[in-house]
């Protein structure tokens, strides 16, 4: 094993040049370590030295990084992970932790199985706390990959770097205005044919509906399409409008909204829904245990509906 370098570096150094390099400027770089501003600045200067590079270079809008700082930063995104895993104090105890736990996922994730997982979490963990990050497909991604987001939970389309377990088969339905004219079931030409409401999931489709669509050559108009899933009943009454929900969800609004539900066409009809994870927590205890109890949250959602 060749440890040249690293014998010769001062790694005390490494969460200075990541925040750095992440932040792109020095005074949210010391906030976020808890140092004040000279110190941050003097770690900048012996970091410039070691590496024998600029890495910030000023610009009329702050700072960007040096090409070398953005090949560390990237290099970073994949060597933190394991690094904290290595260094984290193990065997792992829930009920002494009190580390935070990051999730990521759409309102569905919160709205179905919020409560659950964060009762759950909490008989387990009680020290600890939740928080339910805002969902961006892309971002939420890039959190996983930087350590920022520990599990995301979204349908079935997964980036390949990262690692991911099946928790269920959503079913998808269609939902309408309680005087939309349909049947029971919408047939795949009907469906298309139709306008649709459509959940900003990723890049303004909702993958598991509109990549398969698109296999098979077809599209859905989109007539209006919103960030959510809970505006999904304001929007549809008094419309033509077809919004294609997962089933749990669309049941709780029979009795709050004019709406109704009807059987999804077969080729779309159900969903893998996953949780996704950093590889490099795979075999890392308190992230298995975090897993276990995420799995039991969902599948007592499930059994309790």
């Amino acid at each position: 094993m060749q440890l040249t370098h690293t014998l010769r570096a001062d790694l005390n150094l490494v969460p200075a040049l990541a925040v750095l390099l992440d932040e792109r400027h020095v005074s949210r770089a010391a906030e976020r370590l808890g140092l004040s501003q000279p110190a941050m600045s003097r770690a900048l200067h012996r970091l410039r030295v070691q590496l024998d590079d600029p890495l910030l270079i000023r610009a009329p809008d702050g700072y960007r990084l040096s090409a070398r700082a953005e090949a560390l930063r990237r290099r970073l995104e994949d060597l933190l992970p394991g690094l904290e895993t290595l260094l984290s104090p193990d065997p792992f105890d829930p009920a002494g932790t009190a580390e935070p736990i990051h999730l990521a996922g759409t309102d569905f994730a919160v709205l179905a199985y919020g409560s659950t997982i964060y009762h759950r979490l909490m008989s387990e963990a009680p020290m600890t706390t939740v928080r339910f990050h805002s969902w961006r497909y892309d971002s939420m991604a890039e959190q996983i990959r930087r350590g920022t987001v520990d599990l995301g939970l979204f349908g079935g389309f997964t980036a390949a770097d990262l690692s991911g377990a099946d928790l269920l088969d959503e079913h998808f339905v269609c939902v309408l205005d309680s005087d939309g004219a349909a049947g029971d079931e919408l047939g795949l030409d009907d469906y298309c044919r139709r306008r649709h409401l459509i959940v900003d999931v990723a890049d303004g489709i909702q993958p598991d509906i509109d990549l398969r669509l698109r296999a098979m050559g077809l599209e859905r108009t989109a007539a209006v399409t919103v960030p959510y899933h809970a505006a999904v009943p304001l929007l549809l009454a008094g419309t033509d409008l077809v919004a294609t929900i997962p089933a749990v969800l669309a049941e709780t609004w029979l009795q709050s909204y004019p709406v109704r539900i009807v059987t999804a066409p077969a080729e779309i009809r159900l969903m893998p829904y996953r949780m996704v994870w950093h590889p490099a927590y795979d075999d890392d205890r308190r992230h298995q245990w975090l897993r276990s109890t995420i799995r039991a949250a969902v599948t007592e959602s499930v059994s309790g509906q």
